[in-house]
């Protein structure tokens, strides 16, 4: 309910343009907003109207307000961006996230410069290719880019006052190895223009390489090889298929399109440059009114971008408003609504999406409430308030050895796959669940009374795997431990719920919401602790078999192991590759060749 302060000052509001500044009881400034009519739009937010749930919470927080007014919307849209640089309020998050999108740099300056992912642009003198948004996976095109050209992976400092051994990289033929003098800089940089070229759009020449690789590895029955370069074409011509026929090669546009339903507002963004599609991105939008909301959003989008592409395409009837806005803050971009042709297309390819994102929040908001309602369940039988955050621990072994343990998260009914982590048993003797529950639990515990930012969190449900017998072993530690939470066990061939000393158990419905939600999240913790063990089992075969080598201990197991992946890539290996590898000598090399070929 508004205080009397809000409802004097709803009464004054002029029917001029301008900006409006709410602030809460500390004074501090929350949200920054602009309005065509500033009366109509700040009356809004106290009226008795369904509202997002994010406006809720923040108009709860409203202690007073003041607005200042403008000669017009252009002047509005200006001041808001403005404040909202300067004040940083929390709700002013239009967009979904605060992520940086990455580009492609390249220092053309150094001698023997490689392809780096990053997601800022510095006015380094270096040449950066890019946005790549969603859709688009900038690591694929480095990898597309190292298969067809032999530029340089790592990050060493080059030139080297000593020339050093050309690595692996240099014998597979995906590297010229500038550090050991195999090249020149004019010949390194040739090669990168042919790079760039690729980056700026020309992707005939990449085709052929890759084309002709992959034709003299599938003759010389090098049929892996040969698959991964078809692999490479394929990733090639999916963005290939993103390319915009129909417009100049040299075109860069943004096009947006929004789309609101109820309380939820979404805008659709699709990039272009040089002619080709580099993805798109939907973004919610907290506070929205429909007609207000576009020139905000792209005045915000704008504030924090790097680059402002020629042209920017609108359904909506803002282009003057957005115009006038990029004039003033000294873009020359152009704002554009088509009404036909491949630029139409694009527009509704954003609507489209931006549609698909909001259906998809909708769902979101339904799944929900059936989480909500299934904890609600589970806080009753278990007589708890509905929990929020639920671990839940299981334990894996097969007689006794390689005995690991798993502990899963679910936030609100979602998978927290972040928060999940995985135990090696290092206290107990033979098979013994009950004491490898309580190691887990305990190390759990004190890695949160240490602060452990992986195990800050405490939840307000741990579920365990398993009956009266299990969870009493479980209790028993959280109790000594002082580590205050509610805690089930949940026994799998009856789907009962077992309390600490409890000794009858709970039955829910198996058609209660609760109950399958519990179920799931058990599940969960299973197969995780599972997936763990097979991986252990394959790494101690693998490990068994290479300390059968002469002069192969566990250092330089570890050292192949890392450089080659797999058993199968080191047998297929060479001598000259194996000895390319940092820590193995060329006798080393011989004997595991010898090894691996003994036979043949």
């Amino acid at each position: 309910m508004m205080n009397k302060k809000i409802a004097e000052k709803l009464k004054t509001l002029p029917n001029s343009s301008g900006v409006y500044i709410m602030l809460d009881n500390s004074g501090e400034i929350i949200y920054v907003g602009k309005a065509r009519v500033l009366k109509n739009r700040v009356r809004q937010y106290f009226q008795n109207s369904d509202k997002p749930i994010k406006v809720q919470a923040m108009v709860a927080k409203i202690e007073d307000f003041r607005y200042i007014i403008t000669q017009n919307e252009v002047d509005a849209l200006i001041l808001e961006n403005n404040l909202i640089k300067k004040h940083k309020p929390y709700y002013n998050i239009l967009l979904k996230d605060d992520k940086n999108y990455a580009y492609i740099r390249i220092d053309m300056k150094e001698d023997f410069p490689r392809l780096e992912l990053t997601r800022k642009l510095k006015s380094d003198g270096a040449k950066y290719f890019g946005p790549f948004m969603q859709g688009i996976s900038v690591r694929e095109v480095i990898d597309i880019v190292n298969a067809a050209y032999p530029v340089r992976g790592c990050k060493k400092t080059l030139p080297q006052s000593r020339v050093q051994r050309p690595c692996l990289n240099y014998h597979i033929g995906r590297c010229l190895a500038p550090c050991s003098g195999e090249v020149s800089r004019e010949e390194y940089h040739a090669i990168l223009d042919k790079v760039v070229e690729f980056l700026k759009g020309n992707d005939s020449d990449v085709r052929k390489v890759l084309e002709k690789k992959m034709t003299d590895s599938a003759e010389a029955l090098d049929f892996e090889s040969a698959i991964s370069y078809r692999k490479h074409l394929e990733a090639l011509d999916k963005l290939v298929r993103d390319s915009i026929t129909a417009l100049p090669r040299d075109l860069s546009a943004e096009i947006f399109e929004l789309r609101a339903r109820g309380d939820k507002c979404v805008v659709g963004v699709l990039s272009i440059r040089s002619g080709k599609m580099v993805g798109g991105d939907n973004y919610e939008i907290a506070d929205f009114e429909s007609g207000e909301s576009l020139p905000s959003f792209i005045a915000e989008y704008y504030e924090s971008a790097e680059f402002v592409p020629k042209k920017i395409i609108v359904k909506e009837d803002e282009r003057g408003l957005i115009q006038e806005y990029l004039g003033e803050i000294g873009s020359k971009c152009r704002v554009e609504i088509p009404q036909k042709g491949v630029l139409k297309k694009l527009l509704d390819m954003a609507g489209e999406n931006a549609e698909n994102y909001l259906n998809r929040l909708l769902g979101e908001r339904a799944e929900a409430l059936k989480y909500e309602e299934a904890m609600k369940e589970v806080g009753v039988a278990l007589g708890i308030a509905p929990p929020s955050r639920v671990e839940c621990y299981d334990i894996s072994n097969i007689s006794g050895t390689l005995k690991v343990s798993s502990m899963v998260v679910f936030i609100n009914g979602k998978k927290a796959p972040a928060e999940y982590r995985r135990f090696r048993i290092k206290t107990v003797e033979g098979s013994d669940d009950f004491a490898c529950m309580a190691e887990t639990l305990s190390r759990r515990v004190e890695k949160y009374k240490e602060q452990d930012p992986s195990f800050s969190q405490k939840p307000d449900l741990i579920v365990v795997d398993g009956g009266k017998g299990q969870l009493s072993s479980a209790y028993s530690i959280i109790c000594e431990k002082g580590f205050d939470t509610a805690m089930v066990g949940l026994a799998k061939r009856e789907e009962l719920l077992f309390k600490p000393n409890e000794s009858e158990p709970i039955v829910m419905s198996k058609k209660s919401a609760g109950l399958m939600m519990l179920q799931r999240i058990r599940d969960e913790a299973h197969r995780f602790a599972i997936t763990y063990h097979r991986k252990l089992r394959a790494d101690n075969m693998t490990r068994s078999v290479l300390s059968e080598i002469p002069g192969i201990g566990k250092v330089k197991i570890d050292i192949l192991y890392k450089a080659f992946k797999s058993v199968d890539a080191l047998s297929k290996a060479k001598v000259e590759e194996i000895s390319s590898v940092k820590g193995i000598s060329k006798k080393d090399a011989e004997n595991v060749f010898e090894y691996f070929h003994a036979k043949d």
